[in-house]
């Protein structure tokens, strides 16, 4: 690989991190004025938890309980603990393997 490709791989590895980083940055910043402001920040997805049990014959058998509301930020990426708003409401079902 020459000094040139090298040099330009550099680059444009820094310059995406540093995409990514602002893009984290400014989600968070967002957040932040959300709260300040009471602009309802976070939100609640209703999950549906299960058991996933294997049995000794190889088939698994479910065991579905109670629907739960979860606690989610809206926003792109996870902040305070908490999953984003988008991603829960696509996967709203939540596997538990025994």
């Amino acid at each position: 690989m020459p000094a040139s490709m090298k040099t330009v791989a550099i680059l444009f590895l820094t310059f995406f991190l540093l995409l990514c980083l602002l893009l984290y940055a400014g989600d968070y910043a967002l957040l932040r004025y959300r709260v300040s402001r009471s602009r309802a920040p976070l939100g609640t997805v209703e999950m549906q938890p299960y058991y996933a049990v294997p049995q000794k014959d190889g088939k698994t058998e479910f065991m579905f309980l109670k629907p739960e509301d979860q606690v989610c930020v809206h926003s792109l990426f996870p902040h305070l603990g908490h999953a984003p708003c988008w991603y829960l409401n696509r996967y709203r079902n939540k596997q538990i393997n025994i």
